[in-house]
């Protein structure tokens, strides 16, 4: 699973990419925690074991993808 954070005054976004196995629902809910806490860190887990942390009040946006079982590739996709 694919999470894009775009950071305050900056262009670029953070990419992460979580192993597949992520609770979607918990994940949302770790996310709501750190960011309503504008001093605390959001702090992701990568698929190779990789921390990644980002100041809460930094945090311009959150975009959690879809799993990557409901991924759709080519002319059938929606």
């Amino acid at each position: 699973m694919d999470v894009r954070i775009g950071i305050v005054q900056s262009i670029k976004e953070l990419e992460v990419e979580l192993p597949d196995d992520v609770d979607r629902e918990a994940l949302v809910a770790q996310i709501e925690d750190a960011v309503g806490n504008e001093k605390g860190v959001l702090w992701l887990t990568d698929r190779k074991g990789r921390r990644v942390g980002v100041a809460a009040g930094k945090v311009a946006y959150v975009e959690v993808g879809a799993p990557a079982t409901e991924r759709r590739v080519g002319f059938g996709a929606p």
